[in-house]
């Protein structure tokens, strides 16, 4: 039977890469690229032929081998396996490059800053101090070519061919017989009388020096070249002296070194020296500490290098999540290092954290999710936003916190194109309908009618013609000016879903009511759209065969080219009308009218106003058709709206005194519907689109107009761009006193037309009836209690009923 040798070169783990070899140090390693087998991550490869009449210098190699497998330090070369036979060595190490090549790589790409030298300089300095002062042993062989750099910019110190124990264990050191590598070594080795009084690290110290004057320098020519600093930051300039000093006595030990430029002032007191140390001790740092650390971090992450946060910043991120209680604090810094990330790495590393973050109850967390959505959106697909961040989501529009249910609202805009039919058709809806008719805070109902304008594109056109026009009408009754205002800009820019006749019959009309309103800006738009509609209706008219043309977009499936339609209409959503809620509640602390008002529930929280970034707003078709006669307060205004931003629930808070109670009942009925909304599911409180609060319109025919009181003036008798003086007063200020008299009365009504839907009516039917049905029930069991009373008969005093 024949047995046949296995080859270990072929059945090792690793194996080189074709590329040809990346150099090395000095003597008789050569460095290659590898990678492992069976998972095909990236190593180091350094690969020593044994060859014959070269026995002393394969028993350095050998004891090389032997340092590297048996030293474990974070600033010391990373051994993972080896390789020996007796034709060659193999020395599998983590991913590194050269230190020359890196910085050659570095200087082509603009160079290193000094944060990055500075930090590289510690790590190496460090590796000294263990090696001597923790392990006595003398490196013996500081230079460029002993020092690597992994992917993270980590400085690792490597080429321990020529090491050996300090204490005289094993002899002297041993000869390197590498012309090259003795150009490193101090003046006083080459005093053959020995006489020279030295520390034990004095050589490496000097070795040092020179390792300095390369890295700012260049390859040293000759060592009478290390009296000139050259490049040399003059914060390091003293202590590098100390090290190139001819009196070998008084070169610091390196752990000195290290306390000297980390004094105030020093090369290496900065603060991305201090960030690398506090996360090689994260581990034990208190969580105090950890929140402190993650909440400065993103401030100084733009002045730190790329591969440093990518690879050694965002894996302590993902572990002080996943393990640690950092909490909301870690995300501001993740998403910030997260941009540095290509998409599949994205995918890979961030996207599950952030799934995983949005099924958390801290409404810290939640928030900030929402807020900085922007960031991470483009990297969700459809299926992991329908199933696993939607439904949680959505949990938003109950919360309690109205900062929480704002924010919801808001990252809607961002949410909805990825969304499915039923999750944005349905089940939005429903939310967005109870926001707009129940919500206590005025900003919010706003808001929610802003978003409704943006993504009303996405909507299925059955969804677009029962929810937008109901919605938008909606809006223009509420009193909180600002919504109105919303209300008719949500027309305007969803006015290629309409057709002619809802244009003629159903937003029309709405509008016209808006210009007798008594808020200036809400009269201002109302005029704009107006003009807008009847342009449209008049060009349909003189020419017909642009019907189809102009109604081509009314039964279309919901498309996002259409959304820039509308955007291009009137420009407003996240940098137009969502604004007039901040910018009226600083105008007009009162705005909302006609309703009753009451003081803002107390503890209500009031964080620092958080904008959505400006984009310029684009002019509107409707804008390019208005007349050249407006005045320039209407455009000023106009301008002034365009350039504001969201309308921040939080900014609200601290100028509004007082908020409207939208409860037909009163206070306490509104309490308890609030109450209830905690409670109850969206299924349960809207089970059909004919539900209270519902967007399903209910178009009936106009009621007879109210004769105006006595005195009062027609429109027509008004001078209304004449050059008659005005002193006879704003027509419009009695016309609001004698809105504001109606609404003390009618503290409830939306106004004087029923319009669909209206709660105080449906509440009061479903109050009667639960009377009534009471009324029946006591009768009834009143007739019982009389039937057994005289069934039984009256009973006797003292006796007692036996069984």
């Amino acid at each position: 039977m024949w047995f046949f040798a296995r080859d270990p070169v072929r059945d090792f783990p690793f194996e080189l890469s074709p590329d040809p070899p990346e150099g090395g140090p000095p003597g008789p390693w050569v460095l290659h690229r590898g990678r492992k087998k069976a998972t095909g991550s990236p190593v180091s490869i350094f690969v020593y032929d044994v060859k014959p009449g070269a026995d002393e210098q394969t028993q350095v190699a050998k004891a090389a081998f032997k340092r590297l497998k048996t030293l474990r330090h974070p600033n010391i070369l990373a051994y993972i396996d080896g390789l020996e036979t007796e034709k060659c060595l193999h020395v599998v190490t983590e991913a590194v490059t050269p230190l020359k090549m890196y910085l050659k790589e570095r200087a082509e790409a603009g160079g290193l800053k000094e944060l990055e030298l500075s930090w590289g300089l510690h790590q190496i300095v460090k590796a000294l101090s263990f090696l001597v002062n923790d392990c006595s042993l003398i490196h013996n062989n500081v230079c460029m070519a002993a020092v690597f750099v992994d992917r993270a910019g980590e400085w690792k110190l490597g080429g321990l061919d020529y090491m050996y124990s300090s204490q005289g264990n094993g002899g002297g050191p041993p000869r390197k017989g590498v012309p090259e590598l003795e150009q490193y070594d101090p003046p006083e080795l080459a005093d053959g009388s020995g006489r020279a009084v030295r520390e034990k690290w004095s050589a490496d110290m000097w070795r040092l020096g020179c390792l300095i004057w390369e890295v700012f320098n260049g390859s040293l020519p000759r060592a009478a070249a290390l009296r000139n600093p050259g490049k040399i930051p003059k914060s390091l300039v003293p202590h590098y002296c100390e090290l190139v000093g001819a009196n070998p006595k008084v070169r610091p030990n390196p752990a000195r070194f290290l306390q000297n430029c980390r004094a105030p002032g020093g090369f290496m007191n900065n603060r991305f020296v201090e960030t690398n140390l506090f996360l090689e001790e994260i581990q034990i740092k208190e969580p105090a500490e950890k929140q402190k650390f993650f909440q400065e971090l993103s401030k100084s992450l733009d002045s730190f290098p790329e591969d440093f946060c990518r690879h050694k910043v965002l894996p302590q991120l993902l572990t002080a999540f996943e393990f640690g209680s950092a909490g909301a604090v870690v995300l501001t810094p993740l998403f910030k290092v997260g941009k540095f990330l290509n998409a599949e790495e994205y995918q890979q590393k961030i996207i599950p954290v952030v799934v995983k973050m949005f099924s958390s109850t801290d409404r810290a967390m939640r928030i900030r999710l929402l807020q900085q959505m922007e960031q991470f959106i483009q990297y969700l697909d459809e299926p992991t936003v329908n199933t696993q961040i939607f439904p949680h989501v959505v949990h938003g529009f109950l919360d309690t916190n109205p900062a929480i249910r704002e924010q919801t609202v808001k990252s809607m805009l961002l949410l909805a194109p990825k969304l499915n039919e039923a999750n944005l058709n349905m089940e939005l809806m429903k939310h967005f309908a109870r926001l707009q008719a129940k919500d206590e805070q005025g900003p919010i109902r706003c808001n929610t009618t802003v978003c409704l304008g943006k993504i009303g594109s996405y909507l299925s056109a059955s969804t677009r013609h029962r929810v937008l026009t109901s919605a938008f009408s909606r809006a223009t009754k509420d009193p909180f000016a600002p919504s109105r205002v919303a209300g008719v800009l949500g027309f305007a820019a969803t006015h290629n879903l309409y057709s002619m006749n809802d244009c003629a019959h159903k937003i029309l009309p709405v509008l016209c009511g808006l210009t007798v309103d008594p808020e200036k800006s809400v009269r201002d738009q109302a005029f704009k759209a107006i003009r807008s509609f009847l342009s449209k209706l008049e060009s349909v008219s003189e020419d017909p065969t642009q019907l189809a043309e102009v109604e081509k977009d009314v039964h279309a499936a919901s498309s996002p080219g259409m959304g820039g339609a509308a955007a291009s209409w009137a420009g407003w959503a996240v940098t137009g009308v969502s604004s007039l809620t901040s910018k009226l509640i600083r105008a007009h602390p009162a705005a909302e009218t006609n309703v009753p008002q009451r003081p803002t529930p107390e503890g209500l929280p009031a964080p620092a106003p958080t904008l959505v970034p400006a984009m310029p707003a684009t002019p509107g078709a409707w804008e390019t058709q208005e007349e050249g006669t407006d005045s320039a307060e209407d455009s000023s205004a106009a301008d002034r709206q365009d350039d504001e931003d969201w309308g921040s629930l939080e900014e609200a808070e601290a100028v509004l005194v007082q908020q409207e109670d939208w409860s037909a009942g009163g206070q306490a009925s509104h309490a308890g519907q609030t109450s209830s909304l905690d409670v109850k599911s969206p299924e349960s409180d809207w089970s059909s689109w004919d539900a209270e609060g519902s967007w399903e319109p209910r178009w009936q025919d106009p009621s007879p107009p109210e004769l105006p009181p006595e005195g009062t003036r027609l429109a027509s008798e008004y001078n209304w761009g004449g050059p008659e003086p005005s002193d006879k007063g704003d027509p419009f200020a009695a016309l609001s006193a004698r809105r504001e008299t109606g609404a003390q009365l009618r503290p409830d009504s939306w106004g004087d037309d029923n319009w669909e839907g209206l709660e105080t009516e449906s509440r009061q039917g479903k109050a009667e009836l639960a009377r009534k049905k009471r009324e029946e029930r006591r009768r009834e069991m009143e007739a019982k209690r009389a039937e057994k009373k005289a069934a039984k008969g009256p009973m006797k005093l003292g006796t007692r009923k036996l069984d």
